[in-house]
């Protein structure tokens, strides 16, 4: 395990003693090569799972895959952001990339921490990088707002869960991942234990985020640059998931009667969020809630608690991460020619960038569960455990797969077909850069799809 976290480390001493014309591409170089050091975590012999075990930390095949995605988003983040934050001065872009390099330290200690307490702290530290990150680098004044919304909804639902623990702490005498699925199972029954339930499962439930509590995430990912963005939609989406997946073995005899009304608002946001995105003037917007509607599924299929819905849950927080994070970064090649956001005033740019258009329809495809990629596994991994648990959800799981199909077609035709507006006449043509960093979202997908056995062995 700090074979990773060390070198990841090393690199904010790095980005503040790099010389100035080597530093994007040493701490690329350095990002690279962390991200295909954590391949190696997948290789698990061990028939218990837990691999690089010590006192704090550990990986089993639930986090490995959370902790190579991480790494893996790195590199691609410092791609992105080259462009953008290079008339800045030289001193901020070592803080940018400070921030970043923070960033998957704090989420690399959250996604290997065998005590929930550790993995509580570093849960609320990632708040503080991408906070910056939103509140200096965003777009527009309404940044502000942007960040304020994300540190209240997070901090507001997190507060309960750090009670949750310590009650669970004092009433069971440990809080380590390794022995509280051995421990002696609670006898929940009272007012007070329901509480505590909500309490344990809000804070991550405000994370995924579920529709209703999902306010703050349009927002940040409108005013965040674009490596806040991808790290968002990629990565801390996936947190509030990861720890519901951890934490749900202990709620049980509760969890088949409270999770009714959560089911409700995971299934009802799955068609809403998609309908939001049917009327969406803004790209990133898009982008953003159809987030929301997603990761209404993979709450579905952890509350479920069966076999195939974790499977489900687990393909599908993987293949979003990659697939979204690569919207946001075409959706930022845009933005970056046209200085746009908004659809209607920049569209038809296949005339002008065929090859980008391309990795534009790769990309729809993906989000929109075409065959044979993860998404769609995810999806009917979960659709079907649904649907066992309730045949009247097919009806919303149905209706939620249409609607996804056709905003992700709409997005594709509004900005990519068309005729070519009259204000856009001279386009700075698509980088070498640009391509590569869609061409590393693109690999890990591929590889899922030949081996799914990766990042579904925590099931299997």
């Amino acid at each position: 395990m700090l074979k990773i976290l060390f070198p990841t480390i090393m690199m904010i001493p790095m980005a503040w003693l790099a010389p100035s014309k080597n530093l994007w591409s040493l701490s690329l170089t350095f990002g690279l090569l962390i991200a295909f050091l954590s391949l190696t975590l997948f290789y698990n012999p061990q028939e218990a799972g837990w691999l690089a075990l010590n006192m704090y930390m550990g990986t089993d095949p639930l986090s490995t895959p959370l902790i190579v995605l991480t790494c893996w988003l790195l590199p691609l983040m410092i791609l992105a952001s080259q462009n953008h934050t290079s008339p800045e001065p030289l001193n901020r872009q070592r803080t940018y990339l400070c921030l970043l390099v923070s960033l998957q330290i704090f989420l690399i200690l959250a996604f290997s921490a065998t005590e929930l307490i550790m993995f509580y702290v570093m849960f609320e530290a990632t708040l503080i990088p991408t906070l910056i990150i939103i509140t200096r680098w965003g777009n527009q004044t309404e940044r502000l707002n942007a960040g304020t919304y994300f540190l209240f909804y997070t901090l507001a639902g997190s507060l309960p869960l750090l009670v949750a623990l310590l009650h669970l702490h004092s009433s069971i005498g440990t809080l380590s991942v390794l022995t509280l699925p051995f421990s002696h199972p609670l006898s929940l029954s009272s007012y007070a234990d329901k509480m505590w339930w909500l309490g344990c499962l809000l804070a991550f439930l405000v994370k995924m985020p579920l529709y209703g509590v999902h306010l703050w995430l349009p927002k940040a990912h409108v005013e965040a640059p674009v490596a806040g963005s991808m790290v968002l939609a990629a990565v801390l989406l996936k947190l509030g998931g990861y720890g519901m997946a951890r934490i749900i073995l202990m709620l049980d005899p509760l969890t088949k009667e409270m999770s009714y009304p959560f089911m409700i608002l995971a299934l009802w946001g799955l068609i809403m969020a998609g309908s939001i995105c049917m009327r969406q003037t803004d790209l990133k917007s898009l982008i953003a809630y159809s987030s929301v509607s997603h990761m209404g599924l993979v709450a579905a299929g952890l509350l479920i608690q069966t076999p195939w819905g974790l499977a489900g849950a687990m393909a599908l927080m993987i293949a979003h991460g990659l697939t979204s994070s690569a919207l946001f970064c075409l959706a930022n090649t845009n933005y970056e020619r046209t200085h746009s956001r908004t659809m209607v005033l920049a569209r038809g740019l296949q005339l002008m960038l065929p090859l980008m258009t391309s990795w534009w329809l790769l990309m729809t495809l993906a989000n929109l569960a075409l065959p044979p990629s993860p998404n769609l596994m995810g999806e009917l991994l979960i659709i079907i455990t649904v649907f066992n648990w309730s045949w009247w959800t097919i009806l919303f799981t149905g209706a939620g797969t249409l609607i996804t199909a056709a905003y992700s077609l709409y997005m594709f035709l509004m900005t990519q077909r068309g005729p070519l507006p009259p204000h856009i006449i001279a386009l700075e043509p698509t980088h070498s850069r640009e391509h590569l960093l869609i061409i590393l979202h693109l690999l890990p997908l591929m590889l899922v799809i030949l081996k799914p056995g990766l990042i579904l062995s925590w099931v299997v």
